[in-house]
This record gives C-alpha cells, structure tokens and sequence, in this order.
C-alpha cells in the first residue's frame, strides 16, 4: 500500500472495514486488498488472462500483448447473494493512448477466456470502461448472450503517472460511477444482479491498489419511489431495501419533512412496525385512507430495527415524493428562461387530471394575471407565433379536469438579443457585499442604463430622473460597482438596452434581485487568472514574482513558501474547492536552503479593512490538508500599518493534516485584545511553523484555502 493524495486505504477501511459480527460498523466489508501481502492476494484472486503480479504493495501486468488482460475476484470469495455493494479502489495508468482501466462486475460464469469471447453467447456481464477510445471518454456496458449495450457516455482521461480513485455503486436498480469523485453516469439498469467483480486492463500496464468491495450499512437504502420522484398517481407502494442487520422496520409518514425527521414511535407519524419491505399509502385501511393531495410532497422514513443489538434501531434518512399539483407545471421555456429562441412553442406538464388547457399569452404580466379566460388546449403545447427580439413575455396555463379549473402560476420568458446572464444570478443569496454587478450586452443595444436600488418596484418603475438611475454604460462595459453594500439586505436592478438608431429602443429589462450574505469577503479567490491577476501579485510569498530590476517586480518575504499553481488556467486551486471554482494552493517548506524555517504568505488588504463595520466579530476561514503533510503549526496574523502583528495559532497542532474542508473561525476580540485596530486592518498573513524561526529546521506540505470572510455573530455551521 503506497501513499495517495486522497482517502487513503487506512482512512476508507476504518470506516468499512471490521468484522461482520461487530453490528457497530457503517457498512459490511464483502472483499479487500490493499496488496501488501503477495501470498494472501494471490489466494484472492483469479487471474483470467494476462500476466499478473503482486509487487511493492500493488497489483500490475508484466505485458501489454492482449487486450483481454483480467483478474476477478475470486470464486470462493465472492457471494452471488450480494447485489447491492460498493467497490473502490486507486490505480495509476502507466501506458499512454488507448489503454483504458476497465472495471467488470456482474460477471456470471464463465467468464470471458479471452477478447472476442466479451461478446459470445455464454457472456453475461457489465463492464464500466473508465477511459477509453485513447484516454478521452468514459463508457458503462452490458453484455448479454452476444449483444452489447452502451449505457451512457462521458467525457473522461486519467493522467498517466498520477493515481486516480475509482468509485463504482452498485444497487439491485441503478449504477453510479465515479471519477477522482467526479461523478460519470448515474443510470438505472439491472438485467441480472449478481455475479463476480473484476478488473480489466486493455492493451496497457496499470498499477492497482486498495481494493474494497463493501455493502450496505445498518440503514434502509434504495427507496422507491426514489427520494424526490414525481409519483403522479394518489396511492402509493413504498417499497426499500433492508439494512444489513435489520429483523424489522420501524415506518414514518408524513407531509412536513421536520415532522418525520424527528418523530419517534409515539408521535402520529409512526406507522407502525413491520417486517415487511414495503408499505401502502393512499387506500382505506393504510395511511391516508382518503388518497394522497395532489400538490403535496409526502416525507418517509425508515428506522431499522433489531432489539437484540445495543445500537439499534438505525435512524434512516428522510425520502419524499410528490403527488402532481392539479395546476400546470414544469413549463418549457423555464420561468425566467432567457435568450429564447424567436419560434419557441409553448410546452408544459400537464396537471393532475387534466383533460383540457386555457392558454393566456401577453406582454403585460398584469394582464395575463388577471385575464378570466385563455385560449383553448387539448395538448400541452401551444404556439405563439413569431416572437420579437429581446423581448419579455408572460404565459399562463389554467387546467380542466371535467368539473373545476384551476388557475395557473404566471410564467415568464425573455428572448434572443435581450441582456441576459446577470451576475450574481437571480435570486442570489449571501452574496458579496463588494459585489461588481455583471452581464452580458443584447445583440441590440448600443449602450445601457443602469437601474439599482432597495425597493424592487421603485427599480421596476424608474427612469432616468429616477434616485435608481445609477448612469449608462457604454458598449464592452457591461459592469456596475455598487460600492459596499449593506449585509443580509434584498438589493433589485434593471439594465435597459440603448440603441439610438433602432425605433424599438430602449428595450427595458427585467428587473434582478440578489441579497447579501452576513459577511465581509476578505478574498474567495474567484477573480485570480494567468493573466494580470495571478495569485502571487496578491498573496506575497517566498519565491516572490517577477525579475528583479524590472516592472512590477514584487521580492519573496524570505520563508520557505510558494502560493499558486502554474498547471491550471487560474493559477490556483481548480479541483480541492471549498466554494466557487478556485481556491488557493499553498506550499510550505521550513527546511529550504537559503530561506527562514517558516512559511508564510502575506495579503495586503485594499478592501474591506474594518473589521468593525456592521457589528462583524469572527474571521473565517477554511482550510483542506493532507495526512501527508509534517505537521507544523498553522497560523494567522493579522496587523495594521504601524505595530507588531498578531498571531493567532490553531489549536490543533496537527491541522495541517486534516484532509477534509474545515472552517477555522477566529474571534476579532482576540486580535483587538492584543491591541489590532480593528478599524483599519492593513494586512493578513497565513503560515506554518513559528513565525520568526531562523535556526530550527521543521517539515513540509501543501494547504489549500477558500473563502476567508468576516462575519456577524451567528451559529457556526
């Protein structure tokens, strides 16, 4: 077993793996192999075709001659009766072009002998090629009896050198894979169940390690109708798959999500015990004896039971489902949907019991609110005819069952050539109270007229003498500082397209909304490019940027660190993210010749620099290490333009070890206790070590951060 930069095989086996009596546990482990033992591997497995070896803690081929190079679990360590399980392992492609890692699972007898036999009448098996046709896509199959069945496509390439995490998830109704926990395909598709787990290497060398099959934990899983389906009938057959030790169930029923969460056996949502596997709802005799709500969302759950074990009973997860509204629903266009296309039809779900649909169509979105009757519909489309460019139109559908009708919501749509793509998007909440305010210009205008303010109809309803009338802007300046906004505040604005030339002009827009979070950002990271904003430019480091004598040129701070990533388009972070796309990659090294024996990178603010401003009290800040990492203190140190910093160390002097996203929050008291002026901060540093060492060597590693915010008092998540 070697060392990987994610979940190791001692972090993912203390999870899974204990012995099958110990009901304690959070899944069985059916099968594993982490290969440290030749001896034992070689008793596990059953090598088909290739040349394969247990070496240096991994299991490889010796050639690339065939195609068909694979290895099976074998026949006496696997239980045809297990249909539900997950497999995981990590493997390192050595060979570049077309030379896929394949996993094969639901492999019944006989196995295929060599390549052309995948596709002969005695083969039933599935097969996930996880990057094939020369390392570009990743492609589930079956095989059955000599037909073959492409179950879905994905982009996908694993880089050749580096060790990858597979991840596959198998249950009686659907296949879920994962990629570096990226997910590939989530399909359902069960011809067969059972049958063995392999691997496969096609026409390459790979090296395999950590491998573990393991199956269900003590919970219900597998609910049907699966959590969150549309179930459009008003009864219902609830139907799960048992937990590994459960001799019972325990059902809770309701239409409050909070309500099942936490009911216990003596609230009116306990539905009784059972050892059956399914319940109905809807019919006299069962809950709900009257029938399910149209436009309800039911909640359930299953608590699974053995009094026989101390922990018991398992508390499942809560599933819902919802019975279809008798109103319209799921329109197409979107509500809100932009840059339709001038013929677009009209389509919608059609509501519970429906046999016919009124169609109210306009431009006014008080009209067709109040309009008494629509245009008639015996389908669930309707065409408008040729729509205007960068317009806004508002649609309405009321539904007929044979005796009532019933009103529908007011949609909306705005078409091709008006602005669109508003940054933050609609509706944003916690948003940045820096905000720049973004979008994208309409093919018609020539400029645009800013529209900002607290009051969405005063934004809706303004003009240019209007206080909301923040200027225009001309074309290829489609940007708007607000300056710092107020936090936890609805903010709305409109942007109005302009061309002078154009007899429609000016088109006026919808009018946005966003709200600000309780929180001042001190950076998320997100603005950072190759270009004129590399991290470094900001986050002063050891290594320094630039050449000495030349513009721009910004000297290391003399410590053994080095922030960003010149492998990625941003120069930062793009895969291990906290929130939004980037975060900052941060090495340490406290034993570098020629440098001091800590690390440290150093932020000037030009911001947000009162820590003060609108009763804020925490800094936070989130951290993602590595158990690889020498542990080294980890630091903060905050400081104003004259005076000593201050630094604040974590508590955990292994911190850096931690590989998992963690929230450090710090009170701002504790910096203005040892004399920071919270009123005008000037810089903020991060480092590891003891900041100021000169003469002890320490250890090394890489950090990563996201999202450092000053916040308001609040519950910490």
């Amino acid at each position: 077993m070697i060392s990987k930069t994610c979940m190791t095989f001692a972090a993912l086996t203390a999870l899974v793996l204990v012995p099958l009596f110990s009901l304690t546990a959070e899944a069985q482990t059916y099968f594993s192999d982490d290969f440290e033992n030749p001896a034992e591997s070689e008793g596990k497995w059953e090598v088909i075709t290739g040349d394969w070896q247990v070496a240096d803690g991994v299991y490889h081929q010796l050639g690339t001659s065939s195609p068909w190079q694979a290895s099976m679990i074998a026949a006496d360590k696997w239980n045809d009766q297990w249909e539900e399980y997950t497999i995981e392992f990590m493997v390192k492609p050595l060979t570049e072009g077309d030379a896929p890692v394949n996993v094969l699972f639901r492999v019944q007898d006989p196995v295929p002998q060599a390549w052309a036999d995948r596709n002969g009448p005695n083969t039933h098996m599935y097969r996930w090629i996880v990057n094939g046709w020369t390392n570009t896509e990743s492609r589930p199959y079956m095989y059955n009896a000599g037909t073959s069945v492409m179950l879905a496509q994905t982009n996908n390439s694993l880089v050749v050198g580096n060790w990858h995490h597979i991840k596959l998830v198998v249950t009686k109704t659907s296949l879920t894979g994962y990629v570096d926990d990226v997910e590939m395909f989530d399909l359902e598709h069960a011809e067969w169940t059972d049958g063995r787990v392999g691997i496969h290497a096609y026409s390459g060398m790979m090296d395999f390690d950590d491998f573990i099959v393991y199956g269900p934990g003590p919970e219900a899983t597998s609910p049907n109708p699966p959590d969150g389906a549309i179930h459009p009938d008003t009864w219902v057959n609830l139907e799960w798959s048992p937990g590994a030790y459960a001799v019972s169930h325990d059902m809770y029923l309701g239409d409050n999500f909070d309500g099942v969460e936490e009911a216990t056996r003596d609230s009116d949502l306990f539905r009784g015990n059972q050892t059956e596997t399914f319940i109905i709802a809807g019919f006299f005799g069962y809950p709900y004896p009257d029938g399910l709500v149209p436009g309800t969302t039911y909640y359930w759950r299953i608590d699974e039971v053995n009094d026989v074990e101390p922990n018991s009973p398992w508390k499942g997860d809560v599933w819902s489902f919802s019975i279809p509204p008798k109103t319209a629903y799921y329109p197409d266009p979107a509500d809100g949907a932009e840059l339709v296309d001038l013929n677009a039809q009209l389509k919608w779900t059609t509501g519970f019991g429906a046999k016919l649909h009124y169609v109210v169509f306009g431009e006014d979105f008080d009209e067709v609110s109040n309009a008494e009757m629509g245009v008639p519909s015996g389908i669930a489309s309707y065409d408008p005819g040729p729509l205007v460019l960068a317009k806004t139109y508002y649609w309405r559908i009321d539904e007929f069952d044979g005796t009532d009708t019933y009103k529908g919501d007011v949609w909306s749509f705005t078409t091709e050539g008006a602005v669109s793509r508003p940054n933050p998007a609609n509706g944003a909440a916690d948003v940045s109270p820096t905000q720049i305010l973004t979008w994208d210009a309409g093919v018609v205008a020539a400029s645009h007229e800013v529209y900002f303010g607290a009051d969405a109809d005063a934004v809706k309803n303004a003009t240019k003498s209007s206080p909301e009338y923040k200027g225009a802007r001309a074309l290829g300046e489609e940007s708007y500082d607000p300056g710092i906004l107020s936090l936890t505040t609805a903010y709305y604005w409109r942007i109005d397209e302009v061309n002078g030339v154009n007899p429609d002009s000016p088109w006026k827009g919808n009018v946005w909304s966003f709200t600000t979070g309780d929180f001042f950002v001190i950076d998320d990271f997100e603005d950072y490019n190759a270009g004129d904003n590399r991290i470094w430019y900001s986050w002063h480091d050891g290594l320094g940027a630039g050449a000495l004598g030349t513009a721009g040129y910004i000297p290391g701070n003399g410590t053994g660190s080095a922030v960003g990533d010149e492998l990625t388009l941003s120069y930062t972070e793009e895969t291990i993210v906290y929130g939004g796309n980037q975060s900052m990659p941060v090495a340490y090294d406290n034993n570098k010749q020629g440098y001091a024996f800590y690390s440290e990178v150093e932020h000037t603010l030009t911001g947000q620099r009162d820590w003060a401003e609108e009763g804020v009290t925490e800094l936070s800040l989130w951290f993602y290490g590595d158990p690889a990492n020498n542990p080294e203190l980890m630091y903060v140190a905050v400081s104003n333009v004259a005076g000593t910093p201050v630094v604040v160390v974590h508590d955990n002097p292994a911190a850096a070890q931690i590989n998992r996203w963690t929230e450090w929050v710090i009170p701002l008291s504790v910096f203005a206790d040892q004399g920071i002026n919270l009123t005008n901060v000037d810089k903020i540093s991060i480092g590891f070590g003891t900041r100021g060492n000169m003469t002890v060597p320490g250890g090394h590693g890489k950090m990563f951060f996201d999202d450092i915010r000053l916040y308001q008092p609040r519950t910490a998540p």
